[in-house]
């Protein structure tokens, strides 16, 4: 089996990468924000200690975490953005590696907006940085999420910097231009077998 990290920042479109992976390559993708938040649901195994740490306040109608509540709580908290990871990443680890280790996949791909957390780099073979330039990766999130250039540039500066994502990985796509360049350079690295 082989695993690939993919990892970027908000808007660099690991979304389309990931698709490309799943169409032309048949990869099994396993994304960490979407087991986090399964975790975080009633009866998950993060939701009581989620729920205890940051109080009532931060569940709906039905019980269930406030995700938008919660994420404004600790983009602009960094004390409550530690708690909240200590919380949730040795849980989110546990589940991605027995999603691993269970996969009958040749090829599976682990995307992780952090690469140095929930022990993302230790599971993979290879980690490949999703880079856009900062104006496409605000362009893209105004259009697909609607969110204010603040809002684009507050949750930006919460993540790693572009050197930071450079540091643990070690193949750069550049997704800037158009999904067929990307295609591209996703094919010239699988067929040199350097992903």
């Amino acid at each position: 089996m082989r695993v690939i990290g993919i990892t970027g920042g908000v808007g660099s479109g690991k979304s389309a990468v990931l698709e490309v992976l799943k169409q032309d390559y048949g990869a099994c993708v396993i994304q960490a924000d979407l087991v986090a938040r399964k975790l975080m649901e009633p009866g998950g195994a993060s939701y009581e200690a989620v729920v205890k740490a940051f109080g009532p306040a931060i569940l709906n109608g039905d019980a269930e975490i406030d995700r938008p509540k919660l994420a404004e709580m600790i983009f602009s908290d960094e004390k409550k953005r530690r708690l909240l990871n200590s919380l949730t990443h040795p849980l989110v680890e546990a589940e991605l590696r027995r999603r691993v280790l269970d996969n009958p996949e040749r090829l599976v791909v682990l995307e992780a907006a952090l690469p140095n957390e929930a022990g993302f780099r230790t599971m993979c073979e290879s980690v490949w940085y999703i880079h856009a330039p900062e104006p496409v990766r605000i362009a893209r999130l105004q259009r697909d999420r609607g969110y204010s250039e603040e809002k684009c540039r507050e949750i930006m500066r919460s993540q790693f910097s572009e050197t930071e994502f450079r540091k643990v990985s070690d193949v750069v796509i550049e997704n800037g231009g158009s999904l067929e360049e990307t295609r591209a350079q996703i094919q010239k690295i699988m067929d040199c077998g350097n992903g």
